[in-house]
């Protein structure tokens, strides 16, 4: 294969997948990686594509990892009642790993009250939030490694100290989902921190908004059926709950506006009742106003193509 079609041949797979390690694109392509380098090195001079490390993106993928202060003022009435749904799925006595991320951190806040608790994290905000509660029948785990700009620790530090832990449960924070690409992060080595957390784990409960839906960051930490609960809101469109539906066992979605919607609803928008409804999950979250002006929230849980249908539990 020449040069120019070889070039092509790159452009095309990244744009297919939406972005792609060095050395997949070398393998592919039966080349070493320092001609995928010089290729790579090419097309991001030409404006084609853009290179992160460990890989390339097309040019119109968001690389930035956004702070951790700037993440936790969006969808916040979100997180929040993520936060509150999940932490009912926490008995005392448990031992929970937490991932790095803001909804995360809101989850942290709920489970100070529960006690008698194990917390391994490998984020700092999460740390903080337990040590300020300083609830004395918890015993907190900070992981080492190195600090990334969501205030996640990560690399062999934190890999080493997880593969000897046995958690009962893990509540994974994610930056985007996605059909094809699962759930995902912006950054390489917080994909392989979470995937040690999600090996320690009898258990993975993700925590998402419906903002996370279609946003692809480079690097996949599980596919979507590689989690056992979605914990997310009412915001996520019906197609794409019917996605996740076909494959994660669990779909919790919080109800920000209850008085709309005020009972479980099967896959088709009924009530679990049998009798017609007005309302689809989508349809629940305020038309105007934002979800700040939202009345308390419901915690619905949506009966999966993988399980029987499941509960609901008021908060």
């Amino acid at each position: 294969m020449l040069g120019p079609q070889r070039r092509d041949a790159i452009v095309n797979e990244v744009r297919r997948r939406g972005g792609v390690r060095l050395r997949e694109l070398a393998s592919a392509l039966g080349v070493s990686d320092m001609t995928v380098r010089r290729d790579v090195e090419a097309l991001v001079e030409q404006g084609l594509l853009t290179r992160v490390h460990g890989g390339v993106l097309p040019v119109d993928t968001p690389v930035d990892e956004p702070a951790f202060a700037t993440k936790q003022v969006r969808q916040a009435a979100e997180k929040a009642a993520i936060a509150a749904a999940a932490a009912a799925l926490v008995p005392p006595g448990s031992a929970v790993g937490i991932s790095a991320g803001t909804t995360t951190a809101a989850l942290a806040q709920k489970l100070t009250e529960i006690n008698n608790l194990t917390v391994v994290t490998n984020s700092v905000a999460v740390s903080d939030v337990l040590h300020r509660a300083a609830n004395p029948t918890h015993t907190v785990i900070l992981t080492g490694g190195i600090r990334t700009p969501s205030d996640a620790l990560v690399g062999p530090a934190a890999t080493t100290l997880l593969a000897g832990l046995n958690l009962d449960v893990l509540f994974l924070g994610v930056h985007g989902m996605d059909d094809r690409g699962g759930f995902t992060t912006p950054n390489l080595a917080e994909a392989e921190t979470n995937r040690a957390l999600v090996a320690a784990a009898r258990r993975t409960v993700v925590l998402a908004d419906h903002t996370k839906w279609g946003v692809v960051g480079i690097a996949t930490i599980i596919p979507l059926d590689g989690a056992d609960v979605l914990v997310t809101d009412s915001g996520l469109d019906t197609s794409a709950l019917a996605v996740l539906r076909s494959n994660i066992a669990d779909v919790m979605w919080v109800d920000l506006r209850p008085a709309r919607a005020s009972t479980a609803r099967t896959p088709d928008g009924q009530p679990s009742d049998g009798q017609p409804s007005d309302a689809r999950p989508s349809d629940a979250r305020p038309s105007d106003g934002g979800p700040s002006d939202a009345a308390p929230s419901v915690v619905r849980s949506i009966p999966s193509v993988r399980s029987a249908p499941g509960s609901r539990v008021d908060t």
